[in-house]
């Protein structure tokens, strides 16, 4: 028997060691894979969730809140896809409307108000797209974070524990640290939909998300990301424990270094940290 469990270790390792890029996109949305509120079971104390944009409604595909990480009193946002058939239509499968991203913003500003540092859970395969969130002023929603969090007075980390997708991630990510779980992905479309824009064939996702760059190792080697979390051999739901032990860990590193920035070193980094995104070459 111990000779078998050394051997499935050692083949799940080396398996795991080999995944493609669509295959990272298929094993972070496995419906077993931990969510932000495993994580939130697992490492934060105290959690007391706040509700409510106070212009529309609340919407339940971002949870918002504040507990304490390792000793660090914070604001927790993060995005929820729900477990079984009921849940993911409540959580809207995860794709946030504009009330969602409103919500975040104005726990980041309470936050801020009082000085605590802001943590974001990223797990989502876009903004919804659906007319009602374009009436309600989705494009706006997400830009609006996007400006806001450039210039939040406190430190803001961003862990990406499934998918990334779109501004629908970048909505809660512009942060000071960015750190991904390592079987997951961080892009701006989802395979299937840049497959549908480039090439009208939904079949040649594996090779779109090939050419994205959206796993783990690829954002750090650009430099968008600063730290990959190891996952156990199959995904997060096989050590539980283990994973959320090491997201704490993260956290709290980064934490450490930030708090001991004045604001405006603190702002003027995160400005610097978006520039530099990128690369070109100028023509004579």
């Amino acid at each position: 028997m111990k000779k078998l469990e050394r051997k499935i270790k050692t083949t799940g390792k080396e398996v795991s060691s080999r995944l493609t890029p669509w295959q990272k996109v298929q094993t972070c949305r496995h419906p077993q894979r931990h969510d932000v509120n495993d994580y939130i079971k697992l490492i934060v104390e105290n959690f007391t969730e706040l509700h409510g944009d106070r212009l529309f409604g609340d919407d339940r595909a971002i949870r918002c809140g504040f507990g304490q990480i390792a000793g660090h009193t914070v604001a927790l946002i993060g995005q929820q896809k729900g477990r079984n058939v009921n849940e993911r239509i409540a959580c809207n499968f995860g794709m946030p409307h504009p009330e969602g991203y409103r919500k975040a913003l104005r726990i980041m500003r309470l936050a801020e108000k009082f000085g605590k540092p802001v943590i974001t859970f990223v797990d989502t395969p876009g903004a919804h797209p659906g007319v009602e969130a374009e009436e309600r002023g989705q494009s706006e929603a997400i830009a609006k974070n996007i400006w806001a969090m450039s210039q939040i007075k406190v430190p803001i980390v961003s862990v990406v524990i499934g998918e990334g997708g779109s501004g629908g991630a970048l909505a809660i990510s512009v942060s000071d640290r960015i750190v991904m779980l390592e079987n997951s992905v961080y892009s701006v479309i989802s395979p299937e939909g840049g497959a549908a824009i480039l090439w009208k064939d939904g079949a040649k996702s594996a090779e779109m998300a090939e050419a994205l760059k959206m796993t783990a190792d690829d954002l750090k080697a650009f430099g968008i990301i600063d730290e990959i979390i190891p996952e156990p051999p199959g995904g997060t739901h096989y050590d539980s424990p283990i994973v959320a032990d090491l997201i704490s860990k993260s956290i709290c590193r980064h934490l450490e270094t930030l708090t001991e920035k004045t604001v405006g070193t603190l702002l003027q980094e995160r400005y610097e940290r978006f520039r530099k995104i990128g690369a070109y070459t100028e023509g004579s």
